[in-house]
């Protein structure tokens, strides 16, 4: 009713309360498909929050090798995926990792300490991905959309090392002194994205304090117009 047409739902490996786990996932999406909306499985590859500042091994794979935790996110990502499938669930995306800017899965897939390592296990949830529904679109996901030199550098890296990705996700959550100069430095930062790697672009979260409502909607207004204006719909949507 509200227009939105997608939901998006994070997956954490064990979370201490259940919240996100794949039963709780399950539920969600069965209530999304319901409403038909298009359902973006977020995979964090941790049992709480991945985000830039914090890329933390789920306690069960803890001391992994790099040859396990590889294995570890295949499995994982399948065993989730074969869940919805069980249930006649087809994601449109799924996401391999959230805000990975340096990587994930520290410290042994820290892209700045081995890009080559991230890499790996990137290909390894894509391929995972890919196993379960050939179709969906798998998205690499960084934050500070406006950052372009952070975006040329990490996904030069990982085109360096093979890695494999069909859209290139963004994150971006500015300030009210702020939001318009983000989103140009956002949507000039896609347009490179497009021309750079050929690959669509997702926002796949935006927002900004509730004290600034009224600086967050029509910095959200803008954002979706100036999306929308991406030639060719190579910009597939927003996530607020």
């Amino acid at each position: 009713e509200g227009g939105m047409n997608a939901i998006r739902l994070r997956v954490w490996v064990n979370p201490a309360n259940g919240w996100c786990n794949t039963a709780d996932v399950m539920s969600k999406a069965l209530r999304a498909k319901a409403l038909g909306m298009k359902i973006l499985i977020d995979f964090h590859y941790s049992d709480s929050g991945a985000d830039p500042g914090q890329q933390t091994k789920p306690a069960a794979w803890k001391a992994e090798t790099i040859a396990q935790l590889i294995a570890s996110v295949s499995d994982h990502t399948k065993e989730v995926l074969n869940a919805l499938k069980t249930n006649n669930v087809v994601p449109a995306w799924v996401q391999v990792g959230n805000e990975t800017n340096d990587g994930m899965l520290w410290p042994e897939g820290k892209a700045s300490m081995n890009m080559a390592n991230f890499a790996a296990l990137i290909n390894s949830g894509y391929d995972a991905v890919k196993s379960i529904f050939p179709s969906t679109k798998v998205i690499m996901h960084l934050s500070n959309g406006f950052d372009n030199s952070l975006f040329r550098s990490m996904f030069d890296g990982l085109k360096s090392n093979n890695a494999k990705w069909d859209v290139i996700g963004m994150s971006l959550y500015p300030t009210a002194g702020n939001w318009a100069d983000l989103n140009r430095q956002c949507i000039a930062n896609m347009s490179d994205m497009i021309s750079r790697y050929g690959k669509d672009i997702m926002i796949c979260e935006v927002g900004m304090p509730v004290s600034d409502s009224s600086a967050c909607k029509s910095f959200i207004q803008d954002l979706i117009a100036k999306s929308k204006s991406i030639p060719n719909n190579k910009c597939l949507g927003v996530f607020y």
